[in-house]
């Protein structure tokens, strides 16, 4: 059985575009920031007000039910809590594996994914999105589940885009929309808004009900199953700051 992705080659993922590399200092000054970006993450996370009210059966559903593959998403710039979020589903056994960008910016997050239990797939769909195929298949094929961003790599912000919607159709996987909302936070000015909850914020996790994407869906249907997809993101946000007021 294949266990896990082989992602030795991940040099060669990175894009051409850009000349850093990892390089031996590098790979130090990654070596002393992993456990400081735990650190930093776990002390946040300890000061939370969280909310899982939103979609609570759902997740009891999907991680107390029949075992099968599921493709989560979540926004780009809502990583922190909704990464947090997916945390706890991999303690209580659900077998997934996070996508992240092969640059040497992914390698942190790349070792905290593998910390926690989950698998890594190291790849864009911007830069090596047919290597990102291949891998997303052939472990949900054994039974693991894909976490994805659906606006990533560069956007644009919060809009789901079509590559969604054709993995979860390879492996017949429903697409389980996540979204999340804070009263306080620093938002970074960039594409995908990117959202670190200041210390002490409340958060709503809303999780909405799994959208089927079967093997024999015709490729002409794929793009209104992304409205689909969409509208119930874009709904999720919303109900997570109406419950925040």
């Amino acid at each position: 059985m294949k266990d896990k992705i082989d992602d030795s080659d991940v040099e060669s993922r990175r894009s051409k575009r850009s000349g850093r590399r990892m390089s031996l200092g590098r790979r130090a000054a990654y070596a002393i920031g992993k456990p400081a970006v735990r650190f930093i993450l776990f002390a946040l996370k300890s000061t939370y007000r969280i909310d899982r009210s939103i979609g609570a059966g759902i997740s009891a559903r999907i991680l107390d039910g029949e075992k099968r593959v599921y493709l989560p998403i979540y926004w780009h710039g809502q990583q922190i809590p909704c990464a947090q979020y997916i945390k706890g589903w991999l303690k209580r056994g659900f077998k997934a594996a996070f996508i992240i960008s092969p640059s040497v910016d992914g390698e942190v997050p790349a070792s905290i994914a593998r910390s926690w239990g989950g698998q890594v797939i190291r790849g864009s769909s911007h830069d090596t999105g047919a290597l990102v195929l291949r891998d997303a298949v052939a472990l949900m094929k054994e039974g693991v589940s894909i976490i994805s961003n659906p606006d990533g790599p560069l956007g644009p912000g919060f809009e789901v885009k079509t590559g969604t919607v054709l993995v979860a159709r390879l492996a017949g996987a429903a697409v389980v929309p996540i979204a999340c909302a804070a009263s306080r936070a620093w938002t970074l000015d960039r594409w995908d808004d990117f959202m670190i909850p200041k210390p002490f914020a409340k958060i709503v996790i809303a999780v909405g009900e799994p959208i089927e994407v079967p093997k024999s869906t015709p490729t002409t249907d794929l793009e209104d199953i992304r409205d689909t997809v969409q509208a119930a993101m874009d709904t999720l946000v919303e109900e997570a700051r109406a419950r925040l007021a």
